[in-house]
């Protein structure tokens, strides 16, 4: 491994490197049913490469249901090394991208700078440092050489098979499916998108009591450094052992977050890693990482917002027409179960209030690999998930597994309730929402 914290960016070395994971997890899976060994060699390689290998080492390490259940313990326990503290870039390298993106020594662009980063992750590393007027800001740094790593990753098949498989199961348009991927991930790269990004939710959640979103450094900011206000909190995992109250405050915050993005702005943030949150009193929650956000399609949103006044009515019928239209399907086999698997996937507005179980997210991720058996139904029913959709997924599974460890019973349709009447798009009763 390179012990200056460069990025090996070849596609051959990346590969080996890749390639010694397998090996290394198919003879501890041999000798033992832990994983213990290869876990810890997981995380070092995928850690060490960072870019897309370590992305998917992060969501191996908290998405149930990707992983066998003998090893899940050994996988979540390495692999969460991943989620803010990946090897890290040398200070000289760090310092060389902030100069050369901001055009100006260190020192005239920040009062402090803090060359020990208190984060790092696949893209970049974050580092705490003073304004010249005191503010105490995070600036994020892409780390050098990452995005040549991006590219080799994007052309290595067996990369983009694990990335792809996370979303959905494998058969469902593969070069579609791909585009869609490395479009959403070449995008991460973009961090002036990024702050775009991060100052839409801030309006859009703007005057919300529990949602913060940390407000950017514009004049300190490009392309491969991003500044914004600095946050103090509580990490996921020490959230996690606060008393039930408040984990429950949390729950239901996390909750209007991400659909009140989806329904009433129309995008969604589609990387949940419990890394991206930092956790207040009062139920607030401060939102970080803005850099993979998909854009709901406008012929869709309407169909969207419908599945969910349908689920908040509990209203069947219409539920499953709604949720026909979204997906293409045409009946058969594969649009019935189709249907029913996003029925499940529903369950927590349609049963709420709804106890969210790490059993239930594994479950759906399950059924969701269940359904390639429909791929060639005999009756010609299927149809191609729109790759648009895909990230839907990753959101779905990675969002339910940060839920389920809170481990709390939560009245979900009552928090959709509150913010679609607040935008207009109020729960009525009746079917006047149809489109």
């Amino acid at each position: 491994m390179p012990r200056d914290g460069s990025i090996p960016t070849g596609r051959l070395g990346r590969v080996v490197r890749l390639a010694g994971v397998g090996a290394r997890a198919g003879a501890s899976f041999i000798l033992s049913k832990s994983g213990n060994d290869a876990a810890e060699y997981a995380a070092e390689v995928l850690g060490t490469l960072r870019g897309l290998a370590a992305k998917v080492g992060q969501t191996l390490s908290y998405v149930d249901g990707l992983v066998p259940e003998a090893q899940r313990e050994s996988y979540e326990r390495a692999l969460g090394k991943l989620r803010d503290a990946t090897p890290r870039s040398a200070p000289e390298a760090v310092r060389r991208a902030v100069e050369e993106e901001l055009g100006a020594p260190l020192e005239r662009l920040f009062a402090s700078f803090d060359e020990q980063p208190f984060a790092s992750a696949s893209i970049g590393q974050v580092h705490r440092a003073t304004l010249e007027d005191g503010r105490a800001v995070a600036v994020k740094v892409q780390h050098p050489g990452i995005a040549s790593a991006v590219e080799s990753d994007l052309e290595n098949a067996s990369v983009m098979e694990g990335l792809v498989s996370t979303l959905a199961p494998k058969g469902l348009n593969a070069k579609a499916a791909y585009a869609e991927v490395a479009a959403r991930f070449r995008e991460e790269l973009d961090y002036e998108l990024e702050a775009e990004r991060q100052a839409f939710f801030a309006r859009l959640h703007a005057g919300d009591e529990r949602i913060r979103i940390p407000a950017v450094i514009r004049e300190r900011s490009s392309r491969r450094v991003l500044t914004s206000e600095l946050v103090e909190g509580l990490g996921y995992d020490a959230a996690l052992a606060a008393p039930e109250a408040d984990r429950r405050a949390w729950a239901e915050t996390l909750w209007r977050f991400v659909f009140k993005g989806n329904l009433v702005g129309g995008m969604f943030n589609a990387d949940p890693h419990p890394g991206n949150y930092i956790f207040g009193p009062d139920g607030r929650v401060t939102f970080l990482d803005f850099g993979c956000v998909q854009p709901i399609e406008p012929d869709r949103l309407p169909t969207a917002r419908a599945m969910h006044l349908a689920a908040l009515r509990r209203d069947e019928a219409d539920f499953a027409e709604q949720c026909a239209r979204l997906l293409g399907t045409r009946g058969g086999d594969y649009g019935t179960r189709a249907v029913a698997y996003s029925r499940r996937c529903f369950e927590p507005m349609f049963g709420s209030p709804f106890h969210i179980t790490r059993d239930f997210t594994t479950s759906l991720v399950t059924d969701l690999r269940a359904l390639k058996r429909f791929f060639w139904a005999k009756d010609g029913s299927f149809v191609m998930l729109p790759p648009a959709m895909l990230f839907l997924n990753r959101l779905q599974f990675g969002f339910y597994s940060v839920l389920a460890r809170f481990d709390v019973t939560v009245d979900y349709a009552l928090v959709e309730r509150q913010f679609m009447r607040e935008a207009g798009l109020a729960y009525t009763g009746d079917h006047s929402h149809r489109s």
